[in-house]
């Protein structure tokens, strides 16, 4: 008979397994394990520190953020926790709370480089961009090997124009970092964006090479290199995807990117709606944060949400506007959905999708007679080349314009509307696109 031997750790060796479960997504011991450490140390500032960082990236952000304080009211001085306080703060779009974090750093210290980095995206995000462009270059003139503050100054560079420039940027944090796997993604990302569809396909396949388990690596890759590509992105890469943004998503779209889709929804939907008196039974397929929500709400009798993010979800339930919220991938919910609503709306959500025959025929079964299909799409560049739809290098799908009227005819909608539009930015570029709207025919 075995005897089951007791492992015992000291404290820092502790913590340390604790944040290794972390990084390794392994959430449940990793939460476990904080809380048994911090029955025996509760007043341990590191403790405090990782539990909180911990708190923060697994949905807790206010309970996260009061452990990290609490750390730093017990060492103050020490730069990392300000600086690791600012990062999910920014992470968050807590913006003037973050840079509050990385002046303080400075202050303790002028010559951190990471926070000098950091206060770089912090202009960024506030539009400043010759100030943001200043605060990297000091990041690399303090810390010449930091490959995060040369991607950033990449990403300002791709951000007005400069793609040479933001390559060459990419090329410099590759060069500090070989095995980085965020540096091959981003330069696969500007090589797509040049015209450089070999180069862009040797980046992404080293990004894959170093993270194989990756499913936006695995998506990207054979947006440029598979010969039979996906006919819609991975439920595994749209959760990925997501979740990882959940918190910051609004914020990003509405400043970053200038996202636009849900307003133009809305307008392409006057005169199709009757006057708003809460009469509706309106579906949001891929409701995302919910950004839908709220404009919907006027003639909302039921407003029912579905997405794939359990993040995106989170973020919904907040706003208060939905009836129901279900995680679940979007044909396969439209095709058990009884004919029950009179709306079916989805924003930015079908430039995952290659064919949308099996979408459009799901919303046709879900819509009553009459009712109304209105949604978004990227404009295929380039037309005329019988394509119907094209994975393009930054992970969606882009779809032409005459396809999409044989399609939805095919399914059953009638009085299709299909409005050029610019969706949002990507890179500092407007996204073309298409708003349509059609009606299902008896």
């Amino acid at each position: 008979m075995s005897e089951r031997r007791e492992v015992v750790l000291e404290l820092p060796e502790a913590i340390q397994l604790a944040m290794r479960l972390h990084r390794e997504r392994q959430f449940e011991a990793a939460r476990e394990l904080y809380r048994q450490l911090l029955q025996v140390a509760p007043g341990h500032p590191d403790l405090l520190h990782f539990h909180g960082i911990f708190l923060c990236q697994t949905g807790a952000l206010d309970d996260g953020v009061a452990s990290i304080r609490k750390a730093i009211a017990q060492v103050p001085d020490f730069v990392d926790y300000h600086v690791n306080l600012g990062n999910v703060l920014l992470e968050a779009r807590r913006i003037d709370e973050a840079e509050e974090c990385y002046r303080e750093a400075l202050r303790l210290d002028p010559g951190c480089a990471r926070a000098w980095n950091n206060l770089g995206a912090i202009h960024d995000a506030r539009e400043r961009t010759a100030d943001a462009e200043q605060a990297y270059l000091k990041a690399i003139e303090l810390d010449p090997r930091l490959t995060n503050a040369h991607n950033n100054l990449g990403l300002i560079r791709w951000q007005r124009g400069d793609i040479e420039g933001a390559i060459q940027c990419c090329g410099a944090a590759i060069g500090i970092d070989p095995e980085d796997p965020d540096g091959h993604r981003f330069l696969g990302i500007l090589y797509a964006t040049h015209g450089l569809p070999d180069k862009a396909a040797e980046a992404f396949r080293r990004w894959l090479e170093l993270d194989p388990d990756n499913p936006a690596a695995r998506h990207h890759y054979a947006a440029v290199c598979a010969e039979v590509k996906p006919e819609r992105a991975s439920d595994d890469y749209v959760s990925y995807t997501f979740d990882r943004f959940a918190a910051s998503f609004e914020e990003k779209l509405r400043t970053d990117l200038q996202y636009r889709a849900p307003d133009l929804l809305l307008k392409a939907l006057e005169g199709r709606l009757p006057p708003p008196t809460g009469q509706l039974d309106i579906l949001d397929a891929g409701c995302g944060t919910g950004l839908c929500g709220p404009l919907l709400a006027p003639w909302r009798h039921r407003l029912v949400g579905i997405d794939l993010s359990a993040g995106m979800l989170e973020q919904a339930r907040a706003k208060a506007c939905y009836d129901e919220l279900h995680r679940a991938e979007l044909t396969a919910w439209l095709r058990a959905a009884e004919r029950c609503f009179q709306l079916v709306v989805s924003a930015d959500t079908l430039c995952y999708f290659g064919p949308l025959e099996a979408v459009f025929a799901g919303a046709k079964a879900a819509l009553e007679p009459g009712g109304t299909l209105a949604f978004t799409v990227e404009r295929l560049a380039h037309p005329g080349t019988g394509e119907c739809s094209r994975l393009t290098a930054n992970g969606r799908y882009q779809h032409d314009r005459e396809y999409l009227g044989r399609a939805l005819a095919a399914a059953g909608f009638g009085d299709v509307a299909i409005e050029a539009a610019h969706l949002r930015l990507e890179g500092g570029h407007p996204v073309e696109g298409f708003v349509v709207t059609a009606t299902a025919l008896r």
